[in-house]
């Protein structure tokens, strides 16, 4: 072998020019690291310890790997695109979730070199036509799927396809084979209400949703196993529920529990638009929040801190939720691994000033 065919590293050792690294993966592999850390060192990322990103970077050196991205997803067949197909709901609806997830998902994505593809879909039109178009124009490398239904035709198009995504949720078959980060809504809202339970509230309302989506599901059935574990006959629970995407719907139901009959001492909403239009039913009826009704919701949505007196939800954290989904797609395209990769996350709990004692304890 001629000198000419190889260089040094600064520890001495001979690394062949033929054996240049020419992707993350080859790189990781060298390593024997993730992708994902070798992508995070490579980017500066602050989670990767200092030791570890100049290991990566003195590597990376040593083996000729140039993060030139577009030769990189040139020579890959690639488009350096991750893709989201979003819904366009209308004028007025205001959609809080999309907000901050597709930020956090923009954050993670820049980190590893990929950029957002967003895909809108038209009143009127079919979203799996759209996510379709995505996969079959080779406009994105992968896709995230936000909002699983109980059963969803996305899911099934994907996977059938073999194309990488990741999904914000999971399928409501345990059996079901696929890579998803969700939030453990079924937890939170058993802790809601045993806090309720404890500040003496008996009648408890839940303001839901009838479209058959697992995040409902899975919420719901934590109340209704709270409740069953506490095994307290005087506890009543009411349920009013409408179409999600609803305004007139979701008012409706909300007055109707509001101005029953036996009104509930506390309301829990299955997110915080919900919970945060019950506090603005409520005090249209001249009700005082928590003097005569607690209000509990669900995301931690930036209005929640803001609408007095504040509302009392869990933070499930969107967009963190979506950075990390990022990464996981990231390393789903690079590695196409064998067994799902799946990520459940407990949201916190953040008291505010809409919640309190059950009006019969006040003082």
């Amino acid at each position: 072998m001629k000198i000419s065919d190889c260089k040094r590293s600064n520890r001495g050792e001979a690394i062949l020019v033929s054996q240049r690294a020419k992707t993350l993966k080859e790189l990781a592999e060298r390593l024997d690291v993730s992708i994902t850390t070798v992508s995070r060192a490579l980017a500066g990322h602050e989670q990767i310890a200092l030791k570890t990103r100049q290991r990566v970077a003195e590597a990376a050196r040593e083996l000729g790997y140039v993060p030139n991205q577009a030769a990189r997803h040139l020579v890959l067949g690639r488009s350096g695109f991750a893709g989201f197909v979003m819904p366009i709901r209308g004028l007025n609806f205001a959609d809080s979730y999309l907000g901050e997830f597709i930020t956090g998902l923009g954050e993670g994505l820049v980190s590893h070199g990929m950029d957002l593809f967003l895909a809108t879909v038209p009143q009127g039109r079919d979203e799996l036509t759209v996510l379709r178009h995505v996969v079959e124009s080779g406009r994105a490398d992968g896709v995230v799927v936000p909002r699983i239904a109980e059963v969803d035709t996305r899911i099934d198009y994907l996977t059938a396809r073999n194309f990488p995504f990741v999904a914000h949720g999971r399928l409501l078959d345990p059996r079901a084979r696929h890579h998803w980060l969700d939030s453990d809504g079924e937890t939170a809202f058993a802790e809601a209400f045993e806090m309720l339970y404890g500040l003496g509230h008996r009648h408890i309302g839940l303001i839901t949703i009838s479209d058959a989506m697992t995040f409902r599901h899975h919420r719901e059935t934590g109340l209704h196993r709270a409740i069953a574990a506490r095994g307290d006959p005087a506890v009543r629970l009411d349920v009013e529920s409408f179409p999600r995407f609803d305004r007139g719907a979701s008012v409706a139901a909300i007055n109707r529990m509001l101005h029953a009959e036996t009104r509930p001492t506390a309301i829990i909403g299955l997110f915080d638009e919900i919970a945060l239009t019950v506090m603005e039913e409520a005090a249209r009826a001249g009700l005082s929040i928590p003097r005569d009704l607690s209000v509990v919701g669900f995301d931690n949505i930036t209005a929640s801190a803001y609408a007095p007196p504040g509302l009392t939800t869990f933070d499930s954290g969107n967009r963190a939720c979506a950075s990390e989904i990022a990464h996981m797609l990231v390393e789903v395209i690079e590695t196409r691994p064998d067994q799902p990769m799946t990520r459940l996350i407990r949201p916190n709990l953040i008291l505010r000033a809409s919640h309190g004692p059950a009006p019969d304890r006040a003082q």
